[in-house]
């Protein structure tokens, strides 16, 4: 997967998009939050490169699918974040995905090795970059 990239001026634009996945529960939503390995442990939000010619939302759903095995629907968008990945400037869109319980069992894969359905102040507490609690904590506003 080579990911889509978008020229700006000189700079390489990286293209990904990814979900904030939200299951309801009688205690309030719970957020699919994972653990990956592959750049040292991180907590994250699901989310990888766009493939040539593919559409946001497609990315971000085959993302969400690839790392946790959840089909969700998209019910919105989450937010945006950008930032540096080394020297490339990265673009990423999160788009606000639901799936209702029971959740199956996640199963350890190539990408992801744990994944967790966190409070919305867990989750922000447990992630490990600022743009990703920023896109929670403002979705999370909007309610």
């Amino acid at each position: 997967m080579g990911g889509q990239v978008s020229a700006i001026g000189k700079a390489t634009v990286i293209e990904a998009a990814g979900g904030v996945v939200e299951c309801p529960t009688p205690d309030g939503p719970r957020y699919a939050i994972i653990r990956r390995d592959r750049y040292g442990p991180e907590w994250a939000l699901p989310k990888g490169k766009r493939d040539p010619g593919e559409g946001w939302q497609e990315t971000a759903l085959r993302e969400v699918a690839e790392e946790t095995g959840l089909r969700p629907r998209i019910v919105g968008i989450a937010g945006a974040a950008g930032y540096l990945a080394g020297e490339a400037p990265k673009l990423v869109l999160y788009w606000h995905m639901v799936v209702e319980p029971p959740t199956p069992p996640f199963a350890p894969n190539d990408e992801v090795v744990e994944l967790l359905w966190l409070s919305p102040a867990e989750a922000i507490d447990r992630l490990d970059h600022p743009e990703e609690r920023s896109v929670l904590r403002l979705l999370e506003a909007r309610r």
